[in-house]
């Protein structure tokens, strides 16, 4: 059997499954959320830490997936303890999709995970809260995109700077053109550190539903290392840009209005951590959006320098670090002539804006829009580091060119 067909088969299991787990199609003021986690790993055990500081939301967990069966068992007996329930448990994501206790499910697996999962579980009538990336491969995050606008439910993407409240006292401003006409924003973050090295030695092949991790996209062979390691090679995701660019660039259609670049240039490589890693550990990437906006992003391992996140406009600069308006730059007639602090939102946080808004049906801060946005640039991005070309992005088909 080929890959392809081999993946084919396995994602016909879930085309194929009946909406028996449909959630309810309004939730009651008094109605507890039955809540499925898939992937128990740290975003999972984080996530459950999370809700657990909601009960006042009246949510709880009800049922748990992964493919290590260690985690599963942890985090199946924690979330029991928390919440005095008996928490049902798989290994089988799909089974857990058709659970009709179960109304809204977190998507915490790896990034290439993501889109497959989040349309199969509006399929099945879940309301969603997905992890970022949204998606890793352009032709999954379509699928997903679609799915999700063809449906009713109520999908929160994890891109948790939407919650920030300096940020959104940032967006704001930026809204309302503080800056005028903005040609140009500069973002990077860096580390050293041999980010995402773990200790494999403890995983055995006995305690892992591999051909589940696998997901149909390849067929290796049990590989300990991939598995816990999984950010550092490509047939788990699309590098620096899914990994960490997705938060980062999520902030340019939501302060300029923008949904796409136009186009992308990349470049980087492994320069330091040569440790068998496939992954870039020193990334820059140009992403040119219409309104004629030139976006740099940029991120390293290899020296922990300070991060910057500025906005450049004819009427000065935002600094989103230090959460300031200054005129920095500018020689017009309508230059800010006075500092401006940015005032921070009152707010929720990311998760209870979701849980609120399964009961309201309102659009949460971070909706299907939003993740396809950064998907779509995470992927041009790797793509221009992968070919060494500028790529370019047509918003009516909705394809790289």
């Amino acid at each position: 059997m080929s890959l392809t067909t081999s993946r084919r088969a396995f994602m016909g299991a879930a085309g194929a499954a009946p909406l028996a787990g449909a959630a309810r199609n309004r939730l009651g003021a008094n109605d507890r959320i039955g809540i499925g986690i898939i992937g128990a790993g740290g975003r999972g055990r984080y996530h459950l830490a999370d809700l657990l500081k909601l009960k006042s939301e009246n949510c709880a967990v009800v049922g748990v997936c992964d493919v290590h069966r260690p985690n599963l068992e942890a985090i199946s007996k924690k979330a029991s303890g928390d919440y005095g329930l008996d928490v049902r448990k798989t290994t089988d994501y799909h089974e857990l999709l058709n659970w009709k206790d179960v109304d809204a499910v977190i998507l915490s697996a790896p990034d290439f995970t993501h889109s497959e999962m989040l349309a199969e579980a509006v399929r099945a009538g879940k309301d969603v809260y997905c992890e970022k990336p949204m998606g890793t491969v352009l032709d999954d995050a379509k699928r997903a995109f679609f799915a999700v606008k063809q449906s009713d439910r109520v999908v929160q993407i994890g891109t948790q700077k939407r919650s920030d409240p300096g940020l959104m006292g940032a967006a704001k401003l930026m809204q309302n053109g503080v800056l005028g006409p903005v040609t140009r924003a500069d973002m990077e973050v860096h580390f050293q550190e041999a980010r995402w090295r773990r200790d494999y030695s403890g995983i055995r092949q006995d305690d892992v539903d591999w051909p589940r991790f696998l997901m149909g996209r390849s067929d290796r062979p049990f590989d300990a290392r991939r598995f816990r390691e999984w950010q550092l090679f490509r047939d788990y995701t699309n590098g620096l840009p899914g990994l960490w660019m997705s938060h980062y660039i999520d902030l340019v259609p939501w302060f300029l209005g923008s949904p796409y670049p136009r186009s992308a240039v990349a470049q980087g490589g492994v320069y330091l951590w040569k440790d068998g890693r496939e992954t870039e550990d020193v990334f820059q990437a140009l992403l040119e959006y219409p309104g004629d906006c030139l976006v740099r992003w940029a991120m390293s391992l290899t020296n922990a320098s300070p991060g910057r996140n500025e906005w450049y406009g004819t009427r000065g600069m935002l600094n989103a670090e230090t959460l300031t308006v200054t005129g920095t730059g500018s020689k017009q007639k309508d230059r800010i002539g006075q500092d401006m602090p940015i005032q921070k939102e009152t707010t929720d946080s990311h998760m209870e804006n979701f849980l609120r808004c399964m009961r309201s049906r309102q659009k949460p801060r971070a909706g299907i829009q939003a993740g396809f946005s950064h998907a779509v640039a995470g992927c041009m991005a790797a793509e221009a580091l992968r070919t060494g070309r500028r790529v370019q992005f047509d918003p009516v088909r909705l394809e790289m060119v």
